[in-house]
């Protein structure tokens, strides 16, 4: 049988814990008066609990000690003062805990809020690579998990843990002070036995706990990729094997829910043996105490009542310390994507300082994994006005150009320089605001057509919007639109084509101003007779702008002001359409091929 002793906390654990404790304590402070107040209404609470067991021994010697009387004189030895008292400190104690936890119930969500947006800033500010190898929907769960993990902690460690063990102290204090130590000790040995037991197995199951939870966020990034690609599994008729491939992370999930819930039982069922043991032991010395004389009636109820009031949280305790254990293991991995550091570091602290607008890639050298090269010793220059197509074969490093502009990665050497200026001395933010794209997959967010313009400039007016409705050429689609402007786009913008996603690209791209655009195969996807719109628009807006067309058909740059051939990461050739053509180079042969396979 697997033994679920385990080794004392480690120091590195120690000191991620508090951590934690040391970055939620700011969350606690922001209310403390909220925090002061629901600490007192414990304490109030508390009290009034310890006492109730004494009102209610007080009923008992009152009502066993009546000798019967004439029934006109009943109401002269009824218990009524006390009888009220108990159902007012009982009132008190429940109504004590609602305002605690009313008080203490903002302070939680303001913690899960700051934490939460926290969070998802980080994840913002974390470099592409990053969200490439992730799976959105298991990331998705593992913030959901971890901000109900801080609420957890934060309302059950302050409120249960806390209070559970000032009763005891109490309880024990009382029963060491009014009757035989046994009891006293009794149920200091329960308590410890109780807490020990816990601890041991608790620590034991947190394994199977991390596997639940692995297991759960797994089974539902599975889901929401293949419901994500819902067309794809259409065109595949897919159907079984989605349902095939979900069934088995649901499997996974369902041993390690099953391997869960057996280890709950073992920790259930000894905290159980532990406390029925407690109380009767409890009970037939209180039992032997009254028989002999040395306790009343009154006295039994008491010890009764304490236990009763005394195990109930202390069983709950095992409950909270279990989850608290859970709700750590998901806070563990939230605070795992916190310690995630970008691959690209954002030191940059010079203004960028736009001038003409030239972009220049000064021997840059890059490769996205060891031993495959992506770039060597890259020269290349987009003149300040003027526009500059890159092509060439699949995996020349194309749109590498783009991602590394916008400081998606790091280059491996040399600098891009903006007007001289290294980008890398630039904050990010700023950078990105002088760069607009059209990309060559346009992803719109589920919202109408106007918003998703608006994502690039918020606080852009009527007449402006208007503006790049024109140069973009959207006037058609709004004006089928059936709500115009305030027609949803549905999710990823699958209600429209891609001639009309790109034009919402290009019109989201002119209504950011950008002082550099950048085309990055902005019309691969699309049929002749929409290409031929979507170049002329290009055409016409990046007039007299810094251009990077980046193109895999070359029929759609022939008027670009320079074209850069771009073979194995080195530009091989550069000049005007027909300069190219005429040195009959590599140009001049990928030109051939593209003109026979249009054939």
């Amino acid at each position: 049988m697997k033994s679920f002793s385990q080794p004392p906390v480690s120091q590195p654990e120690q000191l991620r814990i508090r951590r934690w404790f040391v970055t939620l304590w700011p969350y606690l402070m922001e209310y403390r008066w909220r925090v002061v107040a629901a600490l007192l209404c414990l304490v109030a609470a508390k009290l009034a609990s310890v006492g109730m067991p004494f009102l209610l021994k007080y009923q008992v010697d009152h009502l066993s000690g009546l000798q019967q009387t004439a029934a006109d004189n009943w109401w002269l030895w009824f218990p009524l003062g006390l009888l009220l008292a108990y159902g007012a400190v009982r009132f008190f104690n429940v109504l004590l805990g609602e305002i605690r936890d009313l008080l203490f119930g903002r302070v939680t969500e303001r913690a899960m809020r700051r934490m939460s947006l926290r969070l998802f800033r980080h994840l913002h500010s974390l470099s592409l690579n990053f969200h490439l190898d992730r799976q959105t929907g298991a990331l998705q769960r593992d913030i959901e998990r971890g901000t109900s993990g801080i609420s957890f902690l934060m309302r059950f460690f302050v409120f249960n843990i806390g209070p559970t063990l000032l009763e005891l102290v109490m309880v024990i204090g009382v029963l060491l002070i009014n009757y035989p130590p046994v009891f006293a000790l009794i149920t200091l040995l329960a308590v410890v036995l109780y807490v020990a037991y816990t601890v041991k197995m608790t620590e034991w199951r947190t394994h199977y706990v991390r596997q639940a939870a692995q297991a759960d966020s797994t089974t539902h990034a599975r889901a929401l990729d293949s419901l994500l690609n819902y067309e794809t599994v259409k065109y595949f008729t897919a159907e079984q094997r989605e349902a095939s491939a979900y069934d088995e992370a649901l499997a996974g999930w369902e041993q390690a829910r099953r391997k869960n819930r057996l280890t709950l039982f073992g920790l259930n069922a000894g905290q159980a043996l532990i406390i029925s043991l407690a109380m009767l032991a409890m009970l037939m010395f209180a039992a032997y105490y009254v028989v002999v004389g040395e306790m009343t009636l009154g006295d039994f109820t008491l010890v009764n009542a304490f236990m009763f009031q005394l195990f109930l949280p202390l069983n709950f305790l095992g409950f909270v310390y279990r989850e608290i254990k859970a709700s750590m293991a998901n806070i563990e991995r939230m605070f795992e994507l916190l310690d995630e550091t970008p691959a690209v570091a954002d030191n940059g602290t010079e203004p960028l300082r736009i001038g003409a607008g030239e972009v220049r890639f000064d021997h840059i050298s890059f490769a996205y994994h060891a031993g495959r090269p992506i770039l060597q010793q890259l020269e290349l220059t987009i003149e300040a006005g003027k526009t500059l197509a890159v092509v060439g074969s699949s995996g020349a490093g194309k749109s590498t150009l783009t991602k590394l502009l916008f400081r998606f990665y790091e280059v491996g050497s040399g600098a891009i320089r903006i007007d001289g200026q290294p980008i890398d001395q630039v904050p990010q933010d700023e950078l990105r605001r002088q760069l607009g794209i059209v990309p060559q997959d346009t992803v719109l967010f589920n919202d109408t057509l106007k918003n998703n313009l608006l994502y690039a400039k918020p606080d852009a007016s009527d007449a402006e919007l208007q503006q790049v409705i024109r140069l973009a050429h959207l006037e058609t689609l709004l004006a089928q639109a059936e709500q115009g402007w305030d027609t949803r786009v549905g999710e990823r913008g699958l209600k429209l084509s891609g001639g009309e996603k790109q034009r919402i690209a290009i019109a989201r791209m002119l209504l950011k101003k950008p002082a550099i655009m950048v085309f990055d195969e902005a019309t691969s996807s699309l049929d002749s007779h929409t290409e031929r719109g979507i170049m002329e628009a290009i055409r016409q807006v990046s007039a007299g702008h810094t251009a990077l067309i980046i193109a895999h058909r070359l029929s759609t740059v022939v008027d670009a002001d320079r074209i850069a051939v771009l073979e194995q990461g080195q530009v091989v050739e550069q000049g005007s359409h027909s300069e190219l053509m005429a040195r009959q180079g590599r140009y001049y042969q990928l030109w051939q091929m593209q003109k026979e396979t249009d054939k």
